[in-house]
């Protein structure tokens, strides 16, 4: 299944994305695409629902984030052995954990806004994972039993702020609007085998990053357990897998990075593709 939520920022409604192509509004089968609608026993009325018999809305139509309540964002960097090479970094022998603040979260073609003071503000592609049900301990062989779904994330970063600004990458990860999801959670059925999903990014038209993430360290099942072992992840959580390379940080000679006005669009194999326009902040 493909779910969504659609509608003004604040307001948005559950959907489904029926086997037409077009959208569906779930209102009144669940309250939003949050908690317990991303358990085992709510996807299965959800896919027992007869999408035709729901009313179809006409679009185009803003998509919000496809998850709501989102308690926690949390990132594993340098998860693609290409990627550390194009920054010069060393492969990791854990999962480099950090945080995106959930403010960050907008939807997926909504504008990318760089805040004041910001020269360096970079894109990254990333699988993005979301937790179904309740995991602690959690061991790789059922790490996967515990998703809901995947979905498009661009990790947007401001590279200054990530690696000047004393302290933690947080810093460059987590201002406003750097978190575009969406635009669907495709539900973990229908997704299959996370580690074979083609993904790509294109600024201004240009290709940017080409990747698989049959080429991750650590795999989605990896990387679950590993933070399992670490916090108790709830219903809702993302967790972001790590991008491939050609980002604007690992360009040679010099790197380019984002100005006001360009458009980054971005898709991974199945989950569908975002449009954001840059801007700077007033």
């Amino acid at each position: 299944m493909k779910l969504c939520r659609f509608g003004k920022p604040g307001h948005e409604k559950p959907g489904m994305i029926d086997h037409n192509g077009d959208l569906r509004d779930l209102t009144g089968v669940v309250e939003d695409i949050a908690h317990e609608a991303l358990s085992d026993a709510t996807l299965e009325i959800l896919r027992k629902t007869d999408p035709m018999a729901l009313p179809k809305v006409d679009r185009p139509v803003r998509f919000g984030p496809c998850v709501s309540g989102v308690g926690k964002f949390l990132c594993i960097g340098l998860n693609y052995s290409d990627h550390a090479a194009e920054t010069g970094a060393a492969i990791p022998e854990h999962p480099i954990l950090f945080h995106k603040a959930t403010s960050a979260i907008v939807g997926p073609d909504d504008d990318v806004v760089m805040p004041r003071g910001s020269t360096h503000t970079d894109w990254e592609v990333e699988l993005g994972v979301v937790i179904g049900t309740r995991c602690k301990y959690v061991s790789e062989e059922d790490a996967l039993d515990h998703v809901a779904g995947y979905c498009v994330v661009n990790d947007v970063s401001e590279r200054h702020f990530q690696t000047q600004l004393t302290g933690q990458w947080t810093k460059g990860k987590s201002c406003d609007t750097f978190g575009p999801i969406g635009p669907w959670l495709v539900t973990r059925d229908e997704v299959g085998d996370p580690q074979n999903l083609a993904m790509s990014l294109d600024v201004n038209g240009k290709r940017m990053q080409t990747g698989n993430t049959s080429t991750m360290i650590f795999t989605v099942a990896q990387c679950i357990s590993h933070l399992s072992q670490l916090m108790t992840l709830h219903p809702g959580d993302i967790i972001t897998t790590g991008t491939p390379p050609g980002v604007a940080m690992g360009m040679k000679p010099a790197p380019v990075y984002l100005k006001a006005g360009d458009v980054m669009e971005l898709t991974i194999e199945g989950l569908g593709e975002q449009r954001q326009e840059v801007r700077a902040d007033d």
